[in-house]
């Protein structure tokens, strides 16, 4: 009996406390292509998936002024899969609010984004200065949403880490950056939570037949994925594309015209480019015929670009590699660095090309060409990437019979071609093939699309892949489990 008595009062060991399953938070990137953040929270880790800007309406474009339902200042550490300004471009915002974590990303994102930041920087600030001098905000005095100085103290923050490796982002909260083929330094990311689940963010896809990277690496599994869908109900054509930019640039050349090619600075110039060189190989862009790349933005991305292919970094085509930097240059190349050089171009008379920044028109140099040029049906705009709601390109595309531009509407003449299969974006199918491998998650999330193009990537995956898929609403709340 003593015995008995003394074995039943002994104390016993404490049960080891139960870990909470992760909640992840639609931030941004829900019913529109713009503003992704996802906030992830576990019991020791409070983890932001990639801190973008919203463009476009100007309703989306407010909510870059709202506070984050979280204080900045409790968010431990940012993840970004890539360097657009849509996932990466509130950063400085989130750092003057009080973030003071690492930002973790590929080393080519984290060179990028220095040049996404400081051009958006500036954007800002002269828009606000241009506000204050002739009125027309109703905010008195106007002010930038961020400045350089801010810029400055979030590339301070900002944490390179190689592809395919695993690093500790907090204790017990593990990440491994995998290639996403978008843009030079896009990675697709995968989180294992303190509880042993997994979260998959597939940021931005690139589509296999990108002209300078390779294909995404394949969706290998997760308990949680997000999945872009920018162009969920869509299907590129890169053959018609190239036929259809062909085509356009030969026409409007011949009749003594201007083409305008509004281009993303990152990525989309350098693919451009590409097509350039090659057209001018192959005799449809004649020698004598002068190609202007105004921005000094894309100029500085095409130098990042050019040292990569000059490492051999991975990730790049081997073709690419192989014919070096001359895969980027249409010579004669004529580079605007300079405000002055840029104004040089007007005093350009056709034929020529001009490919400039911001490709979708929001704002940059290419608003003074289009604004010289759109009343001149000699001349022809080429979108060639996705035009989001709300911008000049998607009115363009759109068929405006004129746009507002510095306080004015000018008369669209011009020819215009909406030339999407340049777009750096995976369409429809292959996002479905980039997933078929994998083990199906327990749910998957689509993100990062116009209302409508969510909706038909959602069916199609339910329907082909029999997967459990749902369209997000902005600011909802779900268990990663």
């Amino acid at each position: 009996m003593d015995t008995v008595n003394e074995t039943s009062t002994a104390p016993q060991a404490p049960a080891p406390a139960r870990v909470r399953p992760g909640l992840l938070t639609f931030l941004g990137g829900v019913g529109t292509v713009t503003g992704s953040k996802f906030l992830v929270e576990s019991d020791h880790a409070r983890i932001l998936v990639d801190c973008g800007l919203f463009q476009g309406l100007a309703e989306l474009r407010r909510r870059n002024w709202r506070k984050l339902p979280c204080d900045a200042r409790d968010i431990q550490a940012v993840v970004v899969t890539h360097a657009h300004l849509d996932h990466c471009g509130y950063l400085p915002r989130l750092v003057r609010d009080g973030f003071r974590g690492p930002i973790l990303t590929s080393t080519h994102t984290a060179r990028l984004a220095e040049i996404v930041l400081r051009d958006s920087a500036r954007l800002q600030t002269e828009a606000a200065a241009h506000a204050n001098e002739h009125g027309w905000s109703k905010h008195r005095p106007a002010e930038p949403l961020y400045d350089d100085a801010d810029v400055d103290r979030t590339l301070g923050y900002i944490d390179p880490v190689p592809l395919d490796t695993e690093v500790e982002v907090t204790t017990g909260t593990t990440l491994v950056l995998r290639h996403a083929g978008h843009i030079l330094g896009s990675a697709w990311a995968l989180m294992t939570l303190e509880d042993g689940h997994t979260l998959a963010v597939s940021g931005d896809l690139g589509r296999p037949g990108h002209p300078l990277l390779l294909p995404a690496e394949p969706f290998s599994g997760a308990d949680v994925l997000l999945v872009e869908s920018t162009y969920g109900d869509r299907t590129h054509d890169d053959e018609a594309g190239r036929a259809r930019f062909a085509d356009v640039l030969t026409r409007t050349l011949r009749r003594g015209g201007i083409v305008v090619v509004p281009a993303f600075a990152l990525d989309r110039t350098e693919v451009v480019l590409n097509e350039l060189a090659g057209l001018r190989r192959d005799g449809t862009l004649p020698r004598g015929v002068p190609v202007y790349v105004d921005s000094p933005m894309a100029l500085r991305a095409l130098d990042v670009y050019r040292d990569a292919i000059r490492a051999r970094a991975p990730g790049l085509r081997a073709d690419v590699t192989s014919a070096g930097t001359t895969a980027l240059s249409p010579e004669p190349f004529i580079a605007a660095r300079t405000v002055q050089e840029s104004m040089d171009i007007n005093n350009a008379r056709g034929p020529a090309v001009i490919v400039s920044s911001a490709g979708m028109a929001t704002g940059g140099r290419v608003l003074h060409h289009l604004r010289r040029l759109l009343p001149d049906p000699r001349n022809a705009v080429v979108i060639v990437g996705f035009a989001a709601l709300g911008t000049r390109a998607r009115d363009l595309v759109d068929g405006a019979q004129s746009l507002k531009m510095f306080g004015e509407y000018v008369p669209v003449r011009a020819e215009v071609a909406d030339v999407p299969h340049f777009s750096a974006h995976a369409d429809a199918g292959q996002i479905l093939d980039w997933l078929r491998a994998a083990p199906a998650p327990h749910t998957t999330y689509v993100v990062h699309g116009e209302p409508g193009a969510s909706t038909v990537l959602r069916d199609r995956i339910v329907r082909e892949l029999g997967w459990n898929t749902v369209v997000p609403r902005s600011g909802e709340a779900v268990l990663v489990r």
